[in-house]
This record gives C-alpha cells, sequence and structure tokens, in this order.
C-alpha cells in the first residue's frame, strides 16, 4: 500500500539502521512502492562486539536486506569523517533515522549519550545542510512509568536509553524554532513483525512467544498477565506512520502505536489460534513489580492531526500478518 502520492522520482533517501528491524522495512517499502527513488542505507552491521550486559552492540544484519537492491554503506553515526563525505557525496531529500543504540538494558551511559544524542544533531546538520525533511525514532520509553494513555509532555524516563530519546526530542524542538526544514519525531510504542528476529534477546514477545509454542514449549508469563497491558503496533502502521512523516501538517513529536491496550495473555490466546495449538500456560512470580510498566497506551490524537495516521491493524490481524514470518524464521533459523 502506497501512503504518499509522490512518486519521488530522482528523489534520494538516507536510512540510517537500514539493516534493523525498522530500517528493513522502510528499504523495502520504498523499493516495492516507489522504485524510482534512490535509496541509501548506513548501517553498523553486527561484529562480536558486545555491551557490558553481553548483548550485542549492534543488530544489524545482511539477511535483513536480501533482495535489497539499492545502495549499502556499512559505517557507524559517531564517525565524522563518514557523515562529512555524506554530506559531500550526496545530495539527501529525505533522512529516516533508525541507527540508535535501542537495548534499553544497556548501562554504558557515555556511549549511550553520544550515539544517541550528538550523532543525532550531526545528522540533523547534515539535513540541514542538504534541505532534507527528517523523520526519526524517538521511543515511548520517554515516558517510563507516566500514566495512560501516553501523551507528549508528560515524559518520566527511568533509564538511559529514555533519557536520550526525549534529549533527542528536546534537540529536534531546537532546530524546529530556527531551521526551514521539516521535522517528525515518532515515538514507537511495542512494534513487532517481520525483521525483528536479529534482535534477539530484545525482539518482541510476539515472536518470542510464537517460538516457544512452535518448539512445543508452554508459554511462560508473569501471574496476572491478562492484567498486564502494553500497546503492540505491528510493523505495517510504524511503516505507515513513517511514509505519512514525510509530508505532515507541521513538524513535532508524535505516538505511533494503536491508541489501544492488549495483555500478553492476549498475544499467546491470538498466537495459539493462528498456530493450531493447546499449549497449557505456565505463570510464574514477575521479579520486575516496582520497577515495571503494567500499563502503556499511546493517545494517538495529535498524530492523526497532523500525518493522517490511521491505525490499519488490530493485535490478531498484526499476528495473522506476521504468523507466517514466525514460522519461517523458526524453521530456517531456530529449529537447526
Amino acid at each position: 500500500m502506497r501512503y504518499i502520492n509522490d512518486d519521488l522520482i530522482e528523489k534520494t533517501i538516507l536510512i540510517t539502521g537500514g539493516a534493523g528491524f525498522i530500517g528493513s522495512n522502510l528499504a523495502f517499502y520504498f523499493q516495492e512502492n516507489h522504485p524510482d527513488a534512490n535509496v541509501v542505507i548506513l548501517d553498523m552491521f553486527r561484529s562480536g562486539e558486545t555491551f557490558s550486559n553481553g548483548n550485542l552492540k549492534s543488530f544489524g544484519h545482511f539477511k535483513n536486506l536480501i533482495g535489497f537492491s539499492g545502495e549499502i554503506i556499512s559505517g557507524d553515526i559517531n564517525d565524522r569523517e563518514l557523515l562529512s563525505r555524506l554530506e559531500s557525496d550526496y545530495k539527501f531529500d529525505y533522512i529516516f533515522h533508525e541507527a540508535a543504540i535501542s537495548d534499553t538494558t544497556v548501562l554504558e551511559q557515555d556511549l549511550m549519550i553520544k550515539t544517541n544524542i550528538n550523532a543525532y544533531k550531526d545528522l540533523l546538520d547534515l539535513a540541514v545542510a542538504h534541505d532534507a525533511n527528517m523523520i526519526y525514532a524517538s521511543s515511548a520509553a520517554t515516558y517510563g512509568n507516566a500514566e495512560s494513555p501516553q501523551r507528549v509532555g508528560r515524559e518520566a524516563p527511568n533509564n538511559v536509553y529514555g533519557f536520550s530519546k526525549l534529549s533527542m526530542d528536546h534537540l529536534s524542538r531546537e532546530y524546529m524554532k530556527k531551521k526551514s526544514i521539516s521535522i517528525v519525531g515518532l515515538r514507537y510504542f511495542n512494534a513487532y513483525g517481520a525483521g525483528e528476529y536479529f534482535k534477539n534477546s530484545t525482539a518482541s514477545m510476539v515472536l518470542q512467544f510464537g517460538h516457544q509454542l512452535l518448539a512445543g514449549k508452554n508459554p511462560r508469563l508473569f501471574e496476572d498477565s491478562d492484567k498486564i497491558l502494553r500497546d503492540f503496533i505491528y510493523i505495517g502502521d510504524i511503516i505507515q506512520a513513517n511514509i505519512k512523516a514525510m509530508q505532515p501538517k507541521e513538524s513535532g513529536i508524535y505516538n505511533v502505536g494503536t491508541g489501544k491496550a492488549r495483555s500478553f495473555q492476549d498475544i499467546v490466546d491470538i498466537l495459539q489460534k493462528e498456530l493450531d495449538t493447546e499449549l497449557t500456560c505456565e505463570y510464574i512470580p514477575n521479579p520486575f513489580i516496582g520497577s515495571y510498566q503494567f500499563h502503556t497506551e499511546a493517545d494517538i490524537t495529535t498524530t492523526r492531526e497532523a500525518l493522517g495516521y490511521e491505525p490499519s491493524f488490530e493485535m490478531e490481524d498484526g499476528i495473522k500478518a506476521y504468523v507466517g514470518e514466525i514460522k519461517r524464521i523458526y524453521a530456517t533459523e531456530v529449529k537447526q
């Protein structure tokens, strides 16, 4: 489905983090719906490097880009020499900034700030130099434990990741005051869908529960999981919001969710139906009580008004659309 009418002929689009979950989906959206656009991907493809928590420093994976025919650059957004070459060697019309340290459990505050805030400023300067519209990934993590529904202006981040994303939003507003380019920050809520497998342990519980069920394992949920609610959003609606953010009514920071909170129990029940399983759920004590969000729900009023965004996927629709990919990943990557 095309979300804008422009053909984007001879337009050049930069996608940072383009080998990751959302970035790769954006790349294929343009390839399939706007084949005359020039898409350039920048990604720090994974190596064996890890953070102190043991998780990989990059989730970018070549398998997310199999079938993509555009230009691919391996590089780090912290590399100012690389960004300087991008400024001199290209002329971008749109920048989709998805690259970040997105692992909320990372403890290296210095690298989080450098990567998520300082490098973003350099990319904003690149956008200004090229007169390119900027669409970037903010996060619902900016809200921390703020009460539902979460609204822009009611932030209370409780980790350095959420803090870094909120700082990106503050920086964006300063640029909005002074610069002529369009800048849109999208606060993603709990995203799931094709392309997330290589996020490893940070992939959605939709994928993780799906693979538990396919392995014949009883799904393990926290006690009272029917009362633990999140705004789960399918990748199709994430892409819709990004594309419509290319032509916003006005620059701003906007929530990207469904506006409906659903439970982890709902995920398992829908997956069991789609996978034709009847495994018994096991309930375990929640060790995160006191530091755990029990309810998130995006207020998407301004997103509708400014972007013309309207969620297309209820959880039942999203999981049904995703289940074939869950099975494929299980067969090709997990069951070996």
